[in-house]
């Protein structure tokens, strides 16, 4: 993806950019309390450098459980959070103007990054705010916090509690949405473009992927049983009968176990696996827990003295010989 952005793709990234502006007008995140005193809601709005709403009434109510008084001096993060919303405006618009499409994933990166550490901020915020409480207050409930919810709904005492993005926060999803989508239909166009050039593989290149299939292919192994310890994939219950069971080992080397026959062929009728992602099916042989069958290459024998685990009541043999000497005994 070396080429520049599309026209239409930095026409996209500016409007992105220049959205957020809509956060230094509207609130980012609101808080909502319903009790049967406030079935009309009391509301705490979030901004990017304050705060508005019912905040004195809450302040009031909180007094009596203990939780610190809220004020805008207590968040450090609103006088530098217009500046870090400025600093992403700024990046958007410098991917726009040059259209680089290493810009662009600096862009969508730190972007990640700033929604993840607000929201840390914000749990970490919530924690304190939640947990220390003063002993003194009127109410105090031993061992019982405070803490609102992150996202959602919590029930705290008689208050419901909601916490959502507003309106502000609701346009910088919507603009990081639209600038991952700008870079997914870049993706996607140039894979597209690149699928349809007349590029070749060079001829050495050919036996060189071949012989690393087939290297993947043997490199899927089966693996021991580790009896009371493993269980079946399947049904889930634990692997203690060593005469019993199988593995199906995927092309990538995943190993998928079963404690009986029965589990292993529900489970490859169940459509988890298709048939070209498998490497190899295998069977505990009767006669030697230690050893795996091939299941093409197995003698099967069904009998109701045998008492599998899962009720298959089959057992694998090496051979046919093997097989009816087990019968006769």
């Amino acid at each position: 993806m070396k080429q520049k952005l599309s026209v239409t793709s930095r026409i996209l990234v500016a409007f992105a950019s220049g959205a957020l502006i809509a956060v230094f007008f509207l609130p980012a995140w609101r808080i909502d309390l319903f009790a049967p005193q406030y079935p009309e809601g009391l509301t705490m709005n979030i901004w990017i450098n304050g705060l508005s709403g019912d905040v004195d009434i809450i302040n009031g109510l909180n007094h009596y459980i203990g939780m610190k008084h809220i004020t805008v001096d207590m968040f450090p993060e609103f006088k530098f959070l217009p500046y870090v919303v400025g600093f992403y405006m700024l990046l958007g618009l410098i991917v726009a103007i040059t259209g680089k499409r290493k810009f662009l994933l600096i862009y969508l990166g730190l972007t990640v990054l700033g929604g993840a550490l607000a929201m840390y901020d914000f749990y970490q915020w919530g924690y304190n705010y939640g947990h220390n409480l003063d002993p003194t207050a009127p109410i105090h409930i031993p061992d019982f916090s405070y803490q609102p919810p992150l996202l959602g709904h919590k029930r705290l005492l008689n208050f419901d509690a909601y916490s959502f993005p507003d309106v502000g926060g609701w346009v910088v999803i919507a603009a990081s949405a639209l600038a991952f989508g700008v870079w997914f239909a870049e993706w996607l166009h140039y894979h597209r473009i690149a699928k349809k050039s007349k590029a070749t593989i060079p001829s050495m290149a050919v036996p060189v992927l071949l012989l690393s299939f087939v290297m993947a292919a043997c490199s899927a192994k089966t693996e021991p049983f580790k009896y009371g310890k493993d269980n079946c994939y399947f049904c889930k219950m634990g692997i203690v009968d060593p005469k019993f069971g199988g593995e199906v080992v995927t092309k990538k080397s995943k190993v998928y176990k079963f404690d009986d026959l029965v589990c292993m062929v529900r489970f490859l009728q169940s459509g988890t696996l298709n048939e070209e992602e498998i490497a190899k099916k295998v069977i505990i042989n009767y006669e030697n827990k230690d050893e795996f069958l091939d299941v093409s290459k197995t003698v099967f024998w069904t009998s109701p003295e045998l008492r599998s685990p899962m009720g298959s009541n089959t057992a694998a043999f090496s051979s046919q010989a093997s097989s009816r000497q087990s019968k006769s005994r």
